[in-house]
C-alpha cells in the first residue's frame, strides 16, 4: 500500500531556553506582554509535517509519497530527501518564496513557542491529490488552509481514506470547516489540547466523532493515548524515553505509525502502540530526522516493551 502524505515542508530552527518560561512571564501583564528568551543553544533542521511524516515511514520501510510545496532555497534539503531515498514526485518548488520557516524555543519543562513563516506552503493548493497514483490511503496533516480544504475535498472524491489531523492548522479553521474534515475523513487524530479546542468549536464528543469516522485517535504525551471507534475505547500506554533530548517532531512520528498499522491492516492495539514507539524514540534524539534505526530493530524493541511481537 501506499499512502499520500499531503503537509508542510519546513527548515525548524530549534532553540533551547535554559530556564522555565513561567519564571519569566507574568499572568497579571499577559495583556502586555513583552518577553525575550536568551538562547544560547540553536539548531537548523530538516523539518515540516510532511517531510517528518515522511522520512518516520520510510523507516519502517512503509511506502510513503509526501506532496507539499517549497522554495527556493529548498536545495539542501532535497539532497537530505534523495539521500534516504524519499521520493520528491509531488515536491512542488515554487519560484521567489522561502520554504515554510518553523522558529521553535523550548524550555526546561519542554513547553515549546513556535513562530512559523508559512512561505511556499501557502501555495499547497496547487498541489492535486490526483496527480499521485496507486494511492491507497493518505493523510491531511498541517499545511496551507486552501491546501488543506481542496486536499480533503479530492480524497474524498477520490474515494481514498485519510487521517484528518489539523494539528498546529487548528487555529485556521472554525467550527463549520473542522465538522467537514470530519465528516470527510476517515480518522481523525490530534492531541488533547487540539481535541478541547475542537470540542469547543464543534461541540461533538468523542461518541458523536466516531458516529462519523473510524477511529477517533487523541494523544496525551506521557499519558499514552486514546483511540476512540465505535464499539471500544483503546487506552495505549506510553513508551519511556531513554532519554529526552527533543520533543520536537514527535507527533510527526507518531502520525508515521498509524499510517504504517493502518497500511498493514493491524488491530488499534497494535497500531497505536507502534505509533507510542516511533514518538517516544524521536523524542531521545534532536531534531525531527536525525534518528535512525532498521525495521528489525524496531521490532525488537516492541517486543521488550510490550510484550509479542509485531
Amino acid at each position: 500500500m501506499t499512502a499520500l502524505i499531503c503537509g508542510s515542508f519546513a527548515y525548524d530552527h530549534i532553540m533551547v531556553f535554559p530556564d522555565h518560561f513561567k519564571n519569566h512571564i507574568l499572568p497579571e501583564k499577559v495583556h502586555m506582554l513583552n518577553v525575550s528568551f536568551m538562547v544560547p543553544q540553536m539548531r537548523r533542521e530538516f523539518g515540516g509535517c510532511a517531510g517528518n511524516i515522511a522520512y518516520n515511514l520510510h523507516l519502517l520501510q512503509g511506502k510513503g509519497l509526501p506532496m507539499g510545496t517549497v522554495g527556493n532555497d529548498f536545495g539542501v534539503y532535497a539532497d537530505w530527501m534523495d539521500s534516504n531515498g524519499i521520493s520528491r514526485a509531488h515536491v512542488k518548488v515554487i519560484p521567489d518564496v522561502f520554504t515554510g520557516q518553523a522558529f521553535i524555543t523550548t524550555d526546561l519543562d519542554d513547553n515549546q513557542i513556535t513562530a512559523f513563516h508559512p512561505g511556499a506552503m501557502s501555495y499547497s493548493h496547487q498541489n492535486k491529490v490526483t496527480d499521485a497514483k496507486g494511492i491507497t490511503l493518505g493523510i491531511i496533516s498541517p499545511d496551507g488552509r486552501d491546501g488543506m480544504i481542496e486536499h480533503a475535498i479530492q480524497f474524498a472524491e477520490a474515494d481514498i481514506p485519510f487521517i484528518f489531523d489539523p494539528g498546529q492548522g487548528m487555529p485556521m479553521f472554525d467550527g463549520d470547516d473542522l465538522i467537514k474534515f470530519i465528516d470527510q475523513a476517515s480518522w481523525l487524530s490530534v492531541n488533547d489540547y487540539e481535541w478541547q479546542m475542537m470540542q469547543q468549536r464543534t461541540n461533538l464528543s468523542p461518541h458523536e466523532v466516531t458516529e462519523r469516522v473510524k477511529a477517533l485517535i487523541i494523544t496525551r504525551g506521557a499519558d499514552g493515548s486514546v483511540i476512540y471507534t465505535r464499539n471500544k475505547r483503546y487506552d495505549i500506554p506510553a513508551v519511556k524515553p531513554v532519554t529526552i533530548a527533543d520533543p520536537t517532531g514527535c507527533g510527526d512520528a507518531f502520525r508515521a505509525g498509524l499510517l504504517y498499522g493502518l497500511m498493514n491492516n493491524m488491530d488499534w492495539d497494535t497500531t497505536g502502540r507502534i505509533a507510542s514507539l516511533m514518538g517516544s524514540t524521536k523524542i531521545e534524539h534532536p531534531g525531527t530526522q536525525n534518528h535512525k534505526y532498521t525495521l528489525d530493530t524496531f521490532k525488537a524493541r516492541f517486543t521488550r516493551e510490550f510484550g509479542y511481537s509485531l
